[in-house]
């Protein structure tokens, strides 16, 4: 198979997925790049880590009475997926509906969400939206516990137009209030919730219950309302199917899908005509975000080399991929909550975004403190030669060895390609040359001095992966 098939599959796993080993990418490519994409629209059976082994190892995890218990079972989730787009838009949406533990102290709740978010994130925007607006961390986070029929809450009805669905400048003060209205009686079932702290929903010692939605008749205001030019007595069901017919949706959501899996910057008009043409498969599919989706990886522009690393990499992608292509955290290991930590420290703290507005994403993930965490970790994982993926790495090295020895510039390319492929600028490469060549040539088949040559290609692969080249999808 080609090197082009190979460099475009990586580019379709970088951003579709969480990365991918160079078996993955070579089974991947053998099965054609159309059927790929229909795989990852189409989740399966994921065959992550069981929630009996996870019970049986991390029962901080199974009770997740905690943030960092249920951060590390999520990270787990994607570690282990055989279906990394359901994680990576269940990423999405958690970046995009950005809803945290600091409000809920509620962590059961919060995983409830993200598997709302995996059943119906790649489905109807339509039908997503009502679920969002069912969801009991939702209906906290943003007050609408609190709106009644003779007092209305506004923040959610607010954020559902500002920030999940249209945008700014796109609808009046009246519409939020009308919105607001809605979604009177949309509440919770099982909480008397008294203040942030205190709710009479728990059965300590033993966990949490998690929250469940109620729709109580007697506190919906079912008055005429008048909502983005349409009058009638809407309920909230109602407001979503006015909402997702609106243009200002259609681009709304194919911009954001585009700059989490396309590139960070709309900034040219080739860019612009594919968030046209997905604007297009939104409505054309009845709004559905698998559609949209598969016409962005399906576009030319997509599949070109344009597109790719044009992508700062978030902190889960960044530190999910390494572990993926590392091959650790496959069985339960008690650094896992670490692997959680590390996310935070690179300033996305999963299941704890730091407002209603998510991350700032693209370069803003990138400042001195984050990118020495960034670089740390990755060339730590990437180039411990215990792990399985890091000795398939060096195996596949000493297959390809060419004669007795391997060169300096042959060690480097090869170990760029094998991380990636990665394309280095020349200045990346000339100084990985020059560091390889201080020791010269290289023998990985060597067996009496194999020890000495793998720690070369230890330090090479911890190079490598400290490149401004890694940090990019």
């Amino acid at each position: 198979m080609s090197s082009q098939d190979i460099a475009l599959m990586a580019h379709l796993m970088r951003r579709a997925g969480f990365s991918a080993t160079r078996d993955e990418l070579e089974a991947n490519v053998a099965r054609g790049y159309e059927a790929v994409v229909e795989d990852l629209l189409h989740p399966g059976d994921p065959q992550n880590m069981p929630d009996d082994i996870i019970r049986r190892y991390h029962v901080d995890q199974y009770e997740a009475r905690q943030l960092d218990g249920a951060a590390a079972y999520w990270a787990y989730r994607m570690i282990t997926t055989k279906c990394p787009l359901e994680e990576k838009i269940a990423l999405f949406w958690h970046g995009l509906f950005a809803t945290g533990y600091s409000k809920l102290n509620q962590a059961p709740t919060l995983l409830n969400q993200i598997d709302m978010f995996r059943r119906f994130g790649l489905g109807s925007f339509r039908d997503l939206l009502v679920e969002l607006s069912r969801d009991p961390a939702m209906i906290i986070w943003l007050d609408n516990n609190d709106n009644h029929k003779d007092a209305i809450n506004e923040n959610y009805g607010r954020e559902l137009l500002e920030l999940f669905s249209m945008g700014i400048g796109n609808y009046s003060e009246q519409d939020v209030k009308e919105c607001a209205r809605t979604f009177t009686g949309w509440t919770l079932g099982n909480a008397e919730y008294m203040s942030v702290r205190a709710m009479k929903d728990s059965i300590w010692p033993y966990g949490r219950i998690a929250w469940h939605f109620a729709y109580r008749d007697g506190d919906h205001d079912d008055g005429e309302k008048t909502f983005l030019g349409e009058t009638g007595r809407f309920n909230g069901e109602d407001a979503v199917n006015i909402i997702v017919k609106q243009e200002a949706a259609a681009r709304f959501l194919s911009t954001r899908l585009f700059q989490f899996f396309g590139a960070d910057e709309i900034d040219d008009d080739e860019k612009r005509q594919v968030v046209d043409s997905m604007m297009r498969s939104y409505f054309e599919s009845g709004y559905e975000v698998r559609s949209v989706l598969r016409t962005l990886f399906s576009s030319s522009w997509f599949k070109s080399e344009r597109a790719r690393f044009t992508r700062v990499k978030g902190p889960a992608e960044l530190v999910v991929g390494a572990i993926r292509v590392a091959g650790s955290y496959r069985t339960p290991t008690l650094g896992v909550q670490q692997v959680a930590n590390q996310i935070g420290f690179m300033g996305q703290g999963l299941l704890q975004p730091p407002t209603v507005e998510g991350w700032h994403e693209g370069v803003e993930w990138i400042d001195s403190g984050s990118l020495v965490e960034r670089v740390n970790f990755v060339a730590r994982e990437i180039s411990d030669v215990s792990q399985p993926g890091v000795r398939a790495l060096i195996d596949r090295l000493a297959s390809a060895q060419d004669g007795d020895l391997l060169s300096p510039e042959s060690l480097v390319d090869r170990c760029l390609d094998l991380l990636g492929p990665l394309e280095a600028s020349e200045d990346t490469r000339a100084s990985l040359v020059e560091y390889a060549s201080r020791l010269g040539d290289i023998d990985l088949k060597d067996r009496e001095r194999n020890g000495e040559a793998e720690q070369r290609v230890s330090n090479m692969l911890r190079l490598v992966a400290s490149t401004r080249e890694f940090q990019l999808a």
